[in-house]
């Protein structure tokens, strides 16, 4: 059964009427524990300049978490990637045109929205290690950057160009990429304290939204856009869902073509169309997913894993765990501990 708002308002009164010490403040970071009675972790803001925000949510809660976002009219523009975990929204109101009324936010993906005045419910799932890293930036702020013929996603050039008319949107923006993972690992690794980690956060944070607005414009459609057909995109989809089912032993390019229905150069075109990485980047991609939530459970050690995932050694996994994350499978676990 999932705790409604209420009660975690209650809960929270009375963990603060218990002592428990919930709430620290430096000169630009804020930091805010789960109550013991509602889980382990917490969350870390952090203020930068030029109204950039950073926020970095990690733990773990003992049960599902149902919480009501009601949004002002100032909302910033958000970027949101999701480490580990999941979440479940809910959009009330009227049906907009880029917003789903209903759609779920996982790990391995990234997010950019802009929800003016809109009310979500997101319901936070128990006893599932969560790790979300979120930028907040102020749109006046990103515009001084705007320039004309700037290829740009239209839902964020039209943000840019006048923010009063924009509508709401929320967009999936696909798999967090490489280059983005070994970002947010010096984020939330940063070994650095007090100026020297505000300045590496911040050129962080610019580098994570330069990246993310890379990847919406390389969607910009062109003449040159290969063309997909339903039908196509269904077999792209089966393929993937079949290396996903099969990631300890995967068959190989020739005969996932064939078990799809696709030839071979329409496989690799629709998994680059779809998912913007290879065939097999993206079974990549989802063996270390599935690893870093093997490892944040606790339940089974690096060798395990290792097998789990479809690697014949733990050396082998380890050496492409860290090329992922930039830090080894085992200092991974242990740092998930300490939440």
């Amino acid at each position: 059964m999932a705790i409604a708002q209420a009660d975690f308002d209650v809960l929270w009164s009375i963990a603060r009427q218990k002592d428990e010490r919930l709430h620290t403040k430096t000169d630009y970071a804020e930091n805010v524990l789960l109550p013991h009675s509602l889980g382990e972790g917490g969350e870390r803001t952090i203020c930068l300049r030029n109204g950039l925000t950073l926020i970095i949510r990690s733990g773990r809660l003992r049960q599902s978490l149902v919480v009501d976002h009601q949004h002002e009219s100032d909302f910033p523009l958000v970027a949101k990637f999701y480490v580990s975990g999941f979440s479940k929204v809910k959009t009330k109101g009227a049906r907009l045109l880029q917003v789903e009324p209903n759609y779920t936010e996982a790990a391995g993906y990234h997010y950019l929205y802009y929800l003016p005045g809109i009310t979500e419910v997101e319901e936070w799932p128990g006893d599932e290690p969560c790790q979300v890293v979120m930028i907040l930036a102020q749109v006046d702020y990103l515009r001084s950057f705007q320039r004309a013929n700037i290829p740009l996603a239209t839902p964020l050039k039209q943000l840019l160009e006048n923010s009063y008319s924009t509508p709401p949107f929320h967009q999936s923006l696909g798999r967090i990429s490489p280059k983005m993972h070994q970002v947010l690992q010096q984020i939330l690794l940063s070994p650095h304290q007090g100026m020297v980690e505000h300045l590496l956060l911040e050129s962080k944070v610019l580098e994570l939204l330069a990246l993310q607005f890379t990847s919406m414009s390389e969607d910009v459609p062109t003449a040159k856009q290969v063309s997909f057909r339903a039908k196509d995109v269904d077999r792209v989809q089966y393929a993937k869902e079949l290396l996903e089912q099969q990631m300890c032993n995967p068959p190989s390019l020739a005969e996932l073509a064939q078990l799809a229905g696709l030839n071979e150069f329409k496989l690799k075109q629709g998994f680059r169309h779809l998912f913007r990485t290879t065939v097999f980047g993206y079974l990549y991609d989802y063996r270390m997913a599935q690893a870093q939530n093997m490892l944040s459970s606790g339940y089974m050690n690096v060798a395990q894993v290792s097998a789990q995932v479809g690697y014949r050694s733990p050396e082998a996994f380890s050496t492409a765990f860290r090329r992922k994350f930039a830090v080894s499978p085992k200092a991974y676990q242990l740092r998930q501990k300490r939440y």
